[in-house]
């Protein structure tokens, strides 16, 4: 190489060192977006995803769709995004309790949760409110458990599906009462509730996100929140654990996944991303005044969080023999 050359690339070489590497393509989005919800519209997940897709769709430069795909048990609407491309496109907001609970509940899974989903982050946390038919003869806490245990097997208790986990807790508060009451399974939390307004059920227990509003406009009457602390707007609610009640802190925590084999760096990107969006004034308040509180801990957190309720609700549905069809 002559000397003039020479000097030529010892001069570029630090401006080319100096040039960053282009981004991994796994990073872009190319495409519309779709969030799967595996469930009813109107249910906490539905309203979550809703509520987070338009932000997210400005921060990822591409259109972000909704699409619930209810049915069993929510694996109809999981399965679609374990079988989906793995470029992150296709996203799944749900309960973290379906996840940790339908290995148990079903002999079989169309997908392995631990292979075909990967966990980004968790987005909220919203408890429980336990909410009666205003025609049900009772005011608060303890006139609810003295008319259960007066009228065993009579109470009728919606759910938003056999074995979620407003059936397994309505079964833990019933034995830790002493008394029985009848499981009505619904297809999601937002049926179970309108079940109860119309009267056809007596009492439910489902997410602050999209429980309180009922309450708070008087269309069925609260009883007791899960949760560490009272909800702002229901003051009135004791917590479980005022009362000494099963359960204390269950809840609806939601999370989103990506298919299990999504390059790192665009679950990287997709947490970064979302953790920004949940961070937003407006965002952030309206999951406040909907009863939850942002809980965007990363996909490690996620992962810790779900083998903790994997192992710990197994044990209950395997005490009481539940199964998806009950």
């Amino acid at each position: 190489m002559k000397r003039r050359d020479a000097l030529k690339a010892a001069a570029a070489g630090p401006l080319l060192a100096a040039v960053p590497a282009a981004a991994p393509r796994a990073q872009e989005f190319t495409q519309t977006i779709r969030v799967v919800v595996p469930n009813a519209p109107g249910g906490t997940s539905d309203i979550l995803a809703r509520l987070i897709a338009p932000p997210l769709g400005r921060a990822l430069g591409q259109s972000v769709v909704v699409e619930n795909r209810a049915g069993a048990g929510g694996n109809i609407g999981a399965d679609a995004v374990a079988k989906s491309r793995p470029d992150g496109h296709t996203m799944l907001v749900l309960d973290v309790s379906v996840l940790a609970t339908n290995p148990f509940l079903f002999q079989r899974l169309p997908f392995d949760v631990g292979r075909d989903l990967a966990p980004v982050t968790m987005l909220i946390y919203a408890p429980y409110i336990l909410a009666v038919n205003n025609a049900l003869p009772v005011r608060d806490a303890g006139e609810l458990v003295a008319y259960a245990r007066q009228n065993p097997g009579r109470l009728n208790a919606a759910n938003a599906g056999a074995g979620t986990l407003t059936h397994i807790v309505a079964l833990s508060l019933a034995a830790a009462w002493g008394t029985e009451m009848n499981s009505v399974p619904y297809r999601g939390g937002a049926p179970a509730l309108l079940a109860l307004v119309s009267n056809e059920a007596n009492l439910t227990m489902q997410g602050a996100t999209q429980s309180q509003p009922y309450v708070v406009s008087g269309q069925m009457r609260g009883i007791a929140v899960t949760g560490p602390r009272r909800l702002a707007a229901l003051p009135d609610l004791p917590t479980f654990r005022e009362l000494g009640w099963a359960e204390p802190d269950a809840g609806t925590w939601q999370g989103l996944l990506v298919q299990g084999g999504t390059p790192p760096a665009t679950v990287a990107r997709l947490e970064r991303e979302v953790k920004a969006v949940l961070e937003e004034p407006a965002v952030a308040a309206r999951i406040a005044e909907l009863g939850g509180e942002v809980r965007a801990e990363g996909a490690a957190a996620f992962r810790e969080l779900l083998a903790r309720q994997t192992e710990a609700y197994g044990r209950v549905i395997r005490a009481n023999d539940i199964r998806a069809d009950q």
